[in-house]
């Protein structure tokens, strides 16, 4: 069974300096893929937009400037607001959306009581599968027998 964490709240997609437009917005994140997080975009469409990365790069961007390429994560503060700045790109287009620091820290809290930093590979079970794969079978045996016997073997033995 797995535990997914969701969160709705809304965003800014960032048009300019002073021109911003609230975007619903839904972070989602499931145990049965512990690296990664959703957010789907509600943009007006017939479907939402949907961006999914690694959960470490935005625990990390709420402290710190990180990622390079599609996805950047970075803290900052506007207007005396704690905020998480999140600057997409894809062949599509670019986005700079703003979310609020508190409600995307509370939910990330969450996800890392769900599957603490690190027992992700614990809880796809890869290890448990690798065993399953080289655990030896009773036609192994077969494998396992010299077909031929030795030069150093006696007579009939």
């Amino acid at each position: 069974m797995y535990t997914v964490v969701e969160r709705e709240l809304e965003l800014k997609l960032v048009l300019s300096p002073e021109r911003s437009i609230p975007v619903p917005a839904r972070l989602s994140y499931s145990t049965d893929d512990p690296y990664a997080v959703h957010i789907a975009f509600h943009i007006g469409s017939d479907h939402p937009v949907n961006w999914t990365f690694a959960r470490e790069l935005l625990v990390e961007g709420v402290f710190r400037p990180c990622g390079h390429g599609d996805v950047r994560v970075w803290p900052t503060k506007v207007a005396g607001r704690s905020v998480v700045l999140m600057a997409l790109s894809s062949p599509d287009g670019d986005a700079l959306l703003e979310a609020p620091a508190a409600q995307v820290s509370a939910w990330l809290e969450r996800t890392l009581r769900a599957v603490p930093p690190g027992a992700e590979a614990d809880q796809l079970g890869i290890d448990d599968g690798l065993a399953e794969l080289l655990a030896p079978t009773p036609a192994d045996d077969l494998w396992l027998r010299d077909p031929w016997p030795s030069d150093e073997s006696k007579d009939g033995e």
